[in-house]
């Protein structure tokens, strides 16, 4: 899937924003991979083609949007496997640094 359409729709803000109204109703999965997809970026570990990946994978996640509009029952399912597609084949996403922080933060929502 294409996910450059999405980059206009990615922001840091949003992507918090995103988290926080739906973190309990899409898991701790989801957000954790959310979570890794930006600490690659963040913290300097995606080189600039994942930067470019994860910035539209994101994008997906944040815009309401997309295959399936966020609103409707099942809404967040197509969001949740945009990211993990994102960051199955992205490898920075399993880069130690990364799992560490994204683990953190989603602890201080989910534990």
């Amino acid at each position: 899937m294409d996910n450059s359409k999405y980059n206009s729709s990615y922001s840091e803000k949003g992507l918090w924003e995103k988290i926080a109204k739906y973190a309990k109703k899409t898991g701790r999965g989801v957000v954790v991979n959310a979570l890794k997809l930006y600490y690659a970026m963040a913290l300097g570990v995606a080189t600039p083609a994942q930067v470019a990946a994860i910035i539209g994978a994101l994008g997906y996640f944040i815009s309401p949007i997309d295959a399936v509009p966020d609103v409707l029952p099942g809404g967040l399912a197509d969001d949740g496997g945009v990211l993990t597609l994102a960051v199955a084949t992205l490898a920075c996403c399993s880069d130690p640094k990364v799992v560490e922080a994204a683990n953190a933060k989603a602890s201080e929502w989910f534990d």
